[in-house]
């Protein structure tokens, strides 16, 4: 739960890792500072930017007690902006 940070699902693979950091840093490339206006006190707007594509949120159905995901899918966490301090909320809704 950090504003510059997402949680998602996809595949654990090291090429599609490698593909998201290079499509991310072409969509909000974090250097020049100088071109976002956010940018003061803290460098990190592309970091904002990049966090609303990947999302804050993902939502798994359980199955006898065990998460639902398909044969590849994985939950990801990443940090666009450093190492923060994290917080981690998990609702369970139903029976």
């Amino acid at each position: 739960m950090h504003i510059t940070a997402s949680v998602f699902i996809n595949d654990n693979e090291s090429g599609l890792h490698h593909d998201y950091e290079v499509w991310l840093e072409k969509l909000a490339p974090e250097k020049p500072h100088s071109q976002y206006q956010h940018n003061g006190y803290e460098d990190n707007a592309d970091a904002h930017m990049k966090r609303q594509i990947m999302g804050r949120e993902v939502v798994v159905a359980i199955t006898e007690g065990k998460l639902h995901l398909g044969p590849w899918e994985h939950i990801f966490y990443y940090e666009f902006d450093g190492m923060r301090r994290k917080r981690l909320l998990v609702k369970i809704i139903g029976e």
